[in-house]
């Protein structure tokens, strides 16, 4: 066919244009999957930085400086994770969307140009087949007009014939000499039509589609341009906060004090223990002499050594002291010195606490009684007296208990002088911790230490079984401080509505019951709790205070009174 070089051009512009659009949903199936690497990437390296975060109990991590740069470098992490994902979130908006609404651009502008394509080849194919049809036409004429004229010329020779068969003929003759001439004349018009119109879809319709396409796919490439330089510019906008974050992991590092870190460990595991004296040098060849009893507290340190390798007890150095397995002892003597005085020191600071609190409640309930006693209308004053007797009988507990610790405290600082002179050890302080049936505890660090000075491996049966008790419910009583709930100390009644719109309040609606956990202080806030999540300060005015000792929290049960 004269229009197959058209066909197989348009075959091959569809198919390159298709393959050209198909290459974008590739390019963005490519960055879709890129996108979802980084994702996953960041994920990993946040649960990663997650895993690897200090745990509470090891809060004492942040006191070495190498502690304190590996977290830093951890947090960086986490930062550096978070850049990826905007890696990730900007291909999905940049990238990803556009390209896929572009695709479906293309392929409707596509579909269009190719519509009016095969459109206009269409019309010129019919236009073709009309001109043949006019042609074999007029050559169908022309070739009956020449069998008549041929039939006429035979009978008008033939003197046989009549002169009316030959007139008919003759006519037959002019009339197909006139349907030549006629359908010469319309295959004549036609062609130039024709002509016409085929120069037209040569040189104008089918050009202008064809430039069509090509800025299509002119577009189409300078998108997947542009879709890579942002594939570039993605990344690379985020390198300055990915250079920050490896900078901050190399400050940190480099904030690293050995020095620092080394003395910190001296400081924490330092015992305190003196180094021991020369080991004397025993002769078992000559008779043992004696002048002294045994059982003198004046013996000197060779005799003590003698006695206890005599009954096959070897000394213990204390660089390597045992420690004990069973339950650790009240007084903390199961530490060295050093480390004692910390858990001491920490135990009073804990027990000062309790106390003030106690006497802040004190406080304020003797504020609520003098004011029951001036207006006998708001409560009865006597209604206060069993809670403050508790109170009171809470302080004396504690006062008694943190003597307790400070004598042991004293023993370990040196102000009381139990090694060198046993009998010393009834001295007024002593006697008035164990004057206090409670508070009565002969499990002391001196009365553990061997003559030398040197610590036994295990405490006595006797004194174990007085201290497991205690130490079995004070085992975690320094990680737990922290998350301490305040106890309630009554209860209330709102005698208006309050809305609690400043930080630190809490909105109450009128007749609505809570219960108070610190009464006013002076200043005209009373601090209410309404559940374990809800809690803060309403005006005093506000509310009628009801001290109860037998209220109970919400949802919850308040920690019991400390006791010795």
């Amino acid at each position: 066919s004269q229009w197959g070089p058209e066909t197989d051009q348009f075959d091959n512009l569809e198919k390159h244009t298709q393959w050209g659009i198909d290459f974008v949903e590739k390019y963005t199936k490519f960055v879709k999957e890129r996108t979802e690497i980084e994702l996953n990437y960041a994920r990993q390296i946040r649960n990663l930085s997650k895993k690897y975060q200090p745990k509470k109990k090891e809060e004492d991590e942040n006191k070495y400086t190498w502690c304190r740069a590996f977290h830093s470098t951890l947090n960086e992490l986490n930062d550096y994770a978070g850049q990826h994902e905007v890696i990730g979130e900007n291909m999905t908006s940049q990238i990803i969307a556009e390209l896929t609404r572009y695709a479906q651009e293309i392929k409707t502008e596509r579909k269009a140009h190719f519509h009016d394509g095969r459109k206009a080849q269409q019309q010129i194919e019919a236009n073709w087949k009309q001109l043949e049809l006019c042609k074999r036409k007029f050559e169908r004429d022309c070739k009956e007009a020449d069998r008549a004229q041929q039939y006429f010329e035979k009978l008008d020779a033939d003197i046989n014939v009549t002169k009316a068969d030959v007139e008919k003929a003759r006519q037959q003759a002019q009339m197909r000499h006139q349907m030549a001439s006629d359908s010469k004349n319309e295959y004549s018009s036609y062609l130039q039509k024709f002509n016409q119109e085929q120069n037209e879809h040569y040189y104008t319709i089918i050009p202008n589609i064809f430039q069509k396409i090509q800025a299509m796919e002119e577009k189409r490439i300078e998108r997947m341009g542009e879709s890579l330089k942002t594939f570039a510019e993605v990344d690379r906008q985020i390198l300055p906060i990915i250079g920050k974050c490896l900078d901050g992991i190399t400050q940190a590092a480099e904030s690293i004090e050995p020095k620092n870190d080394s003395s910190q460990v001296i400081e924490s595991y330092k015992s305190g223990f003196e180094p021991p004296g020369d080991v004397e040098f025993e002769d078992y060849g000559q008779a043992m002499k004696r002048t002294v009893s045994e059982t003198s507290l004046t013996n000197s340190r060779s005799d003590s050594k003698a006695d206890r390798s005599s009954k096959g007890k070897s000394k213990t150095l204390w660089p390597f002291i045992k420690k004990n397995k069973g339950s650790n002892p009240e007084d903390f003597s199961h530490l060295p010195p050093e480390q004692r005085r910390k858990k001491l020191q920490a135990k009073i600071d804990d027990i000062n606490k309790d106390i003030q609190k106690e006497m802040d409640q004190r406080d304020a309930l003797t504020k609520m009684k003098e004011v029951y006693i001036k207006n006998p209308q708001m409560g009865d004053p006597n209604s206060v007296d069993p809670r403050l007797a508790e109170i009171a009988h809470n302080i004396e507990k504690l006062q008694a208990e943190a003597q307790k610790f400070e004598g042991w405290l004293a023993e370990v600082e040196g102000r009381m002088p139990v090694k060198s002179d046993p009998p010393r050890r009834t001295s007024a302080l002593y006697e008035t911790q164990n004057s206090t049936p409670p508070t009565t505890n002969n499990n002391c660090a001196q009365d553990r230490e061997s003559p030398d000075g040197s610590y036994t491996e295990e405490p006595s049966s006797e004194v174990q079984s007085k201290v497991q008790p205690e130490t079995a419910e004070s085992g975690d009583e320094f990680d737990d401080a922290d998350e301490e709930i305040l106890p309630t100390i009554g209860t209330c009644k709102a005698l208006y509505p309050f809305e609690g719109v400043n930080e630190g309040t809490i909105s109450v609606t009128e007749g609505e019951l809570l219960y108070v956990i610190e009464e006013d202080k002076g200043d005209g806030w009373t601090r209410v709790r309404r559940n374990e999540e809800e809690e803060g300060y309403v005006p005093s005015s506000y509310v009628e205070v009801f001290l109860d000792s037998n209220a109970k929290p919400l949802g919850f049960t308040p920690p019991a009174s400390t006791g010795i």
